[in-house]
């Protein structure tokens, strides 16, 4: 059993290992899903941390369909954590009729290796889910991140279930969104994934404000307790 943890500081990355993750997920603006972090934060993880660092590759938020202006800066941004030294990245492209944006991914893909390649929830836009897969495993992706095309993995356990079936080992499915310590344990038993991915995340202290002004009112940074929480409860 793998515990990938995401994060979008070194604080977090530095927590996450200690707790016992397996590996991070190292983000920029977790709130909207994540973007490509800094590459300062990419190379303090990746020089401080033991454990893998994949980063994610994501222009902006706001959905998973790029312009070639887009894939132009993602392709820019593989270059640049390659060189860093990480050990894969996170992504994924759709078109505007909700499949896998092939072209793109190929382009992507070709870029990235020989770095690991996850295809991130941007599956779970996808409007055929089993289609989706079957054209992710072509595309020779090592692993998919999915919360079973609802708003939580519990939700969506049957369909994380049903994936990993057909994946047959192809590629290596990953559950993630809302997983804690209560839940881990019977989302592993229903779905048979072998990985996991969660924030294990708490509100950051308030910082000073003025009362008119606040920026960062959502922040969240890793807990080791939680973390602990997650490894007891796969071990």
């Amino acid at each position: 059993m793998l515990l990938e943890i995401c994060i979008d500081c070194i604080e977090s990355a530095l927590v996450a290992e200690q707790g016992g993750a397996h590996r991070i997920e190292i983000c920029s603006n977790l709130s909207s899903g994540g973007t490509t972090p800094s590459l300062g934060l990419v190379r303090q993880c990746v020089q401080r941390c033991q454990i893998p660092c994949m980063v994610m590759i994501r222009p902006h938020d706001g959905g998973f369909v790029y312009s070639d202006d887009d894939i132009r800066s993602m392709l820019h941004d593989i270059d640049a954590v390659k060189e860093l030294g990480v050990q894969g990245v996170v992504l994924g492209a759709l078109t505007h009729d909700g499949d896998v944006d092939v072209r793109a991914m190929k382009r992507l893909i070709q870029a990235s290796r020989p770095l690991q390649i996850t295809f991130h929830r941007a599956f779970d836009m996808t409007r055929d889910p089993l289609q989706a897969l079957d054209t992710i495993i072509g595309l020779g992706v090592d692993r998919l991140l999915t919360s079973g095309q609802r708003a939580t993995a519990e939700e969506g356990m049957q369909l994380i279930k049903l994936l990993v079936d057909r994946a047959d080992n192809r590629l290596t499915v990953i559950a993630g969104a809302g997983i804690n310590g209560s839940n881990v344990r019977r989302i592993l038993e229903a779905t048979q994934v072998r990985e996991v991915h969660a924030s294990a995340s708490v509100p950051r202290s308030p910082e000073f404000a003025t009362g008119e002004v606040r920026f960062g009112d959502h922040s969240r940074v890793t807990s080791v307790e939680r973390v602990r929480e997650l490894i007891a409860a796969m071990s």
